[in-house]
């Protein structure tokens, strides 16, 4: 007999996320995000997220990566990067009610890309409504009055910016200025070989994280953490993404504004 994805009566709505919250931040005080990823899969198992959304996260592991975003009720967060809003729609579910998410995307992006899915998501699920969607450029992603940002997400698009001739010390500097000190920037993207630099950023898609990592904390930033949850060592990292035979080897680094 299949189980139906419900929560709990307990667990709708602001419950859930002050639920959430709780264990967070206890997870967080003890260095255990394993402890916090059954809370997180409250959000993730919600009944009207989509089924293409639901296999997404077969590849993302998404309980993992909210846990280590520490992501919490009330907080303020930008989703770099958005795409058709599949991360926005996590965090704005995430944050509840009383936080703000901003998803930024470019136009370019939206017209080559997106092609009307971020729109489409947002009509679908109401919850997408409290997402304010930002159309602009990665140098600037967000207008000069939000500032005091708690956390910044830049998922598997941080290479695209290289072959797109993006200023990326203009980017990172714009994001290192509209987080509040002690915020948190976190930047996910499939790994190129070491030594590469950018070189394969446009061929294979992929990027050497050592150039994220030092361009990143030349704009002022702390590396403070790294994610291993979607690592794969039987990646040999030479292949274009879309066609690799296994799971990509993807890093993900946690840095702080100091």
């Amino acid at each position: 007999m299949a189980l139906k994805r419900r929560y709990p009566a307990a667990l709708r709505g602001g419950a859930l996320v002050v639920l959430v919250t709780a264990l967070a931040a206890c997870a967080t005080a003890d260095g255990l995000l394993e402890d916090v990823q059954p809370a997180y899969q409250w959000l993730i198992r919600a009944e009207e997220r989509s089924e293409a959304d639901r296999e997404l996260d077969r590849r993302r592991k998404p309980a993992e990566l909210l846990a280590f975003y520490n992501v919490r009720a009330g907080m303020r967060v930008l989703d770099m990067g958005a795409g058709a809003g599949y991360n926005a729609e996590l965090l704005v579910r995430a944050v509840g009610p009383t936080g703000y998410v901003y998803a930024q995307n470019t136009q370019e992006a939206l017209d080559k890309f997106v092609k009307g899915r971020f729109e489409a998501r947002r009509k679908e699920y109401p919850i997408m409504r409290r997402v304010i969607h930002l159309v602009r450029d990665f140098e600037s992603p967000v207008p000069s009055d939000i500032r005091q940002l708690d956390l910044v997400t830049f998922n598997f698009m941080y290479h695209d910016t290289v072959w797109m001739g993006v200023d990326r010390a203009r980017m990172n500097r714009a994001v290192f200025e509209a987080l509040k000190r002690g915020g948190v920037y976190i930047v996910a993207d499939h790994s190129a070989r070491a030594g590469t630099l950018g070189s394969a950023a446009k061929s294979l898609h992929r990027i050497d994280e050592a150039m994220v990592r030092h361009e990143i904390e030349a704009a002022g930033f702390k590396l403070v953490a790294e994610a291993d949850f979607l690592r794969n060592p039987e990646d040999w990292r030479d292949t274009l993404i879309f066609k690799s035979e296994v799971p990509t080897d993807r890093f993900i680094l946690k840095f702080v504004k100091p």
